[in-house]
């Protein structure tokens, strides 16, 4: 696991954010195949398809790839619709997660313990 001090992981920002920005535009647009992927996984022992199916995995696709960069450099992706992400660190000798979602400042002000999450933030 990598961890991230305060500054690394603002120094990552701008990059992530642009990442995190098309990632919420694409999760977004999945919602208009919600109902036909629903329908063509109902119908997939007749053979499947839906209209747009091409685009709906194109935009999955897409999303992975984003995601799996993020990842790559070690930094969680926790929800595509806020563009919330947290960076691994270390804190008076443990292991907890600096917080940033799409949104905030430029600068990450948050942190949660591990298992905290979300609702657990606390300011730096």
């Amino acid at each position: 696991m990598k961890l991230f001090t305060v500054d690394e992981a603002n120094e990552m920002l701008p990059r992530i954010r642009m990442k995190l920005q098309m990632i919420r535009e694409l999760h977004r647009g999945l919602d208009q195949y919600k109902e036909l992927a629903r329908a063509a996984a109902a119908a997939s022992d007749k053979g499947g398809g839906m209209v747009g199916g091409s685009a709906y995995v194109k935009t999955l696709y897409e999303i992975g790839k984003l995601t799996t960069e993020i990842t790559d450099i070690g930094v969680q992706v926790k929800d595509y619709s806020r563009g919330l992400i947290d960076f691994p660190s270390v804190r008076e000798g443990r292991i907890v997660l600096l917080c940033w979602q799409l949104g905030e400042p430029d600068e990450i002000e948050w942190w949660h313990e591990i298992e905290d999450g979300f609702a657990g933030r606390q300011q730096l």
